[in-house]
């Protein structure tokens, strides 16, 4: 496995890859690497011929200066999981190599960004797409891989490729879960032993109103019986608990059977934010 540092070094190995004819699938993360992560590579490996994991804890999509001084990282063990995986190659940039300069392009992705996650941590999906296009400019993938956890930035980015057209073909992977269905998630690391049973509201959450919303309840009723349930937990609170439809992220009121729809729930479980979504007729 290359453990490559610069943009030019990935570069010219991807050059190589291309000139054997072989197909190239990225797998972008922030390290902290986990099962679901490894379930990414896994596709990858599945439906590429060559794989490329890149780690790089993005500064411009953390609006919490706090929360991107306590991601965890895990650089050593990341790369030794990676290397067991059969990776081919790990892009580990520090800062400088990505952003040489500050960025001062601004992305607006509409209505995608101005609920939940975009409504909750302003500039967040700047980050991100910023950093995404960097990365795709410069790995150049024939397809690349992403978790349907998080359903909000998977939108982003589809919107992303279509605006600027890249070149490549966004793999949308299941949510990976433990044996009891909490997300499995880097910041799962951060929770304290005391709260990893309240993290299973959130799951247990989404299970309860799925059930609900098909048995023909009304939404409105079902999610102000979970904002009840969180509020036993003195130390969970809830930010958001909606009902959207899948692709587009608009907020929607009851169960339409004809269109994608998905609940999607974000909560702090002591100091830790975490995010969920369950698909709920597609």
């Amino acid at each position: 496995m290359k453990i490559l540092r610069t943009k030019d070094a990935v570069k010219s190995f991807c050059q190589n890859l291309v000139n054997d004819k072989l197909s190239i699938g990225f797998v972008p993360t922030m390290g902290a690497l986990h099962q679901g992560h490894l379930e990414l590579v896994k596709y990858a490996k599945e439906n590429t011929e060559a794989v490329i994991v890149s780690i790089f804890v993005n500064p411009t999509q953390f609006n919490n200066p706090d929360d991107f001084d306590k991601y965890p990282k895990t650089l050593d063990n990341d790369l030794e999981l990676l290397n067991n995986f059969g990776v081919d190659a790990v892009f580990v940039p520090d800062n400088q190599e990505i952003y040489p300069l500050t960025p001062t392009l601004k992305l607006d992705f509409g209505t995608l960004e101005r609920v939940l996650e975009g409504a909750f941590r302003p500039g967040h999906f700047n980050g991100v797409g910023i950093v995404v296009a960097k990365l795709l400019n410069i790995v150049k993938p024939h397809k690349a891989f992403f978790g349907q956890k998080d359903l909000q930035q998977v939108a982003v980015i589809k919107t992303l490729v279509i605006d600027f057209s890249f070149d490549v073909e966004v793999v949308v992977v299941p949510t990976v879960r433990d044996h009891d269905g909490l997300a499995l998630s880097s910041r799962n690391l951060r929770l304290e032993p005391k709260d990893r049973e309240k993290a299973l509201t959130l799951y247990r959450s989404l299970s309860f109103a799925k059930a609900e919303l098909l048995k023909g309840g009304s939404w409105l009723d079902i999610r102000a019986k979970v904002e009840a349930d969180f509020s036993r937990w003195p130390d969970v609170k809830l930010e958001y608990f909606e009902l959207v439809h899948s692709g587009q992220m608009l907020l929607m009121d009851g169960l339409h059977p004809e269109m994608p729809q998905s609940i999607c729930v974000a909560a702090f479980v002591g100091e830790v934010r975490l995010i969920d979504n369950i698909s709920v007729n597609h």
